[in-house]
């Protein structure tokens, strides 16, 4: 459900025209910012990503969401007016579907389909996606959505929930859905999802263009996208379902490009890197692994070194979730040698994390280690390799070491719920009942499963080995997540009510 109202709330409303130059975009009027504050928006967001994350199609992949937020933060930063008036902080993510999609969350979150990454045929196409959802983003359009859903009264958010739901598996019964009452209310909607993609694609393009990409991806993607439609027989693609494509929509973006210079961007070698990964990763069954096989070896006929570093790298992931550990070995230096030999630039921790996972893997602690500390130093930003070099720490038995380096970390990220489950790993380790369970229950806290954390709570107080101190703690913390629990559970109740 959270899925479905992710793609829902990236459909939305009107505004006036904006050029393609235009440095300022057009404020929202009053009525529609009182609607949903960007503080509100912001929580909203929160609250529906502690949902996907439970999901078991997130993705939870550090490269993978590492090369998504480093690639969506540089369209950002290129162009600062797409924080808009709420200065957001933007979060990338992706998550395993085979429809090609990507959707835009309250506040700055933004999911992309691992069947859209991997039907990008360049980086500038991708890019086009991104900087399309980051349009929804600073536009408000979410907000704006909400503002006019209140005017018109006979569209409840629910219902286009619902609709957004259907969608993903039938066109057909989400149509039903679209149509079964209120029907020129529900033409106003329309007609505001259409106005609120051409203003997207509009920021989008002033994105792509100031990025350096080629702004003609966005084109070759929609068209791409529009030629698919008719293998899709009586169901168009996802994407396409939620983000309307019309005749008068592509060739507005054909105008605004026709008098740009054209711009040959080069893919960077992260790029394919990650889209050889995320191969692997859309289909873990064993026939699905096997055709992922059989796609990086077709690449490898390609005989084009940045290709065969990329179809190398993905066979190495590949042989490493097959526990073929010398194989992956040999695949991953023989995919680095292919890099080398291009000349290409990486700047994600792709290869090190590969090369880390393979030493845990081999049961190899101290060169994982080393590998970890040296790739910390090379990508300090990295998130997955502080949990890597966690991970190896406590594989290589350096449990005091682990924990200090946890907690201080867990100090300065809050809200990672990978760093209280290695803490509670760790705990585990040296047979600290008490602690374990309450690094297990700020787990739970974080992932939105509150009475599994005041259960956590409960078995921590009662571990022998809890001190005075612990319990202080625990009680305290019980109280917090009781008076949490308590409001979440009264708003749901209202929710109801209210349908």
């Amino acid at each position: 459900m959270a899925l479905a109202l992710a793609i829902a709330c990236a459909v939305p409303a009107s505004l006036a025209p904006v050029s393609i130059s235009a440095q300022n975009l057009p404020n929202l009027g009053d009525t529609d910012r009182e609607e949903l504050s960007p503080q509100m928006e912001r929580k909203l967001g929160e609250e529906i990503m502690r949902d996907i994350r439970r999901d078991r199609d997130y993705l939870d992949d550090g490269p993978l969401n590492e090369y998504l937020n480093y690639f969506g933060s540089s369209l950002v930063a290129i162009h600062p007016e797409a924080r808009g008036e709420a200065g957001y902080d933007y979060n990338f993510f992706a998550v395993r579907d085979p429809m090609l999609n990507a959707f835009a969350l309250p506040g700055g979150f933004i999911g992309v389909h691992s069947a859209l990454i991997l039907a990008a045929q360049s980086e500038s196409e991708l890019a086009s996606v991104l900087a399309h959802e980051i349009g929804h983003v600073s536009q408000r359009h979410i907000a704006r959505m909400i503002g006019q859903q209140k005017q018109d009264a006979l569209i409840p958010l629910a219902a286009m929930v619902m609709a957004a739901l259907a969608a993903r598996s039938s066109s057909n019964a989400s149509a039903a859905l679209m149509m079964g009452g209120q029907g020129y209310a529900m033409q106003r909607q329309l007609s505001f999802s259409r106005d609120a993609e051409r203003e997207a694609d509009r920021v989008g393009l002033q994105i792509l263009g100031q990025a350096g990409f080629d702004t003609s991806g966005m084109i070759s993607f929609f068209g791409r996208l529009q030629n698919a439609t008719r293998a899709y027989n009586d169901s168009a693609p996802a994407y396409l379902r939620s983000h309307p494509l019309t005749t008068e929509r592509i060739a507005d973006i054909q105008a605004r490009t026709r008098n740009q210079p054209y711009r040959q961007h080069a893919d960077t070698l992260d790029f394919h890197l990650i889209r050889a990964r995320t191969r692997v990763l859309q289909d873990l069954s064993p026939q699905g692994l096997r055709d992922a096989g059989t796609a990086l070896e077709n690449q490898l006929q390609q005989k084009n070194a940045i290709q065969t570093a990329a179809a190398k790298y993905g066979l190495a992931f590949l042989a490493l979730r097959q526990g073929a550990l010398d194989r992956a070995q040999t695949l991953l230096q023989e995919s680095q040698a292919s890099a080398r030999s291009s000349g290409a630039a990486i700047k994600t921790s792709a290869y090190p994390s590969l090369a880390i996972d393979i030493k845990l893997a081999a049961r190899q602690p101290d060169e994982a280690l080393r590998e970890a500390k040296a790739a910390r130093e090379r990508y300090p930003l990295s998130r997955g390799l502080v949990w890597q070099y966690a991970d190896a720490l406590i594989a290589g038995n350096k449990f005091d070491e682990a924990i200090t380096f946890l907690r201080d970390q867990a100090q300065l990220y809050r809200s990672e719920q990978q760093l209280q489950d290695l803490l509670a790993r760790a705990y585990a380790a040296q047979g600290k009942q008490a602690l374990q369970h309450m690094a297990l229950a700020e787990s739970y806290a974080l992932s939105g499963s509150l009475l599994a954390a005041l259960d956590q709570l409960g078995i921590a107080r009662r571990s022998p080995d809890a001190s005075f101190y612990d319990q202080a703690v625990i009680d305290a913390r019980e109280r917090e997540l009781q008076t949490r629990w308590r409001e979440e559970s009264k708003a749901g109740q209202a929710g109801q009510k209210g349908k």
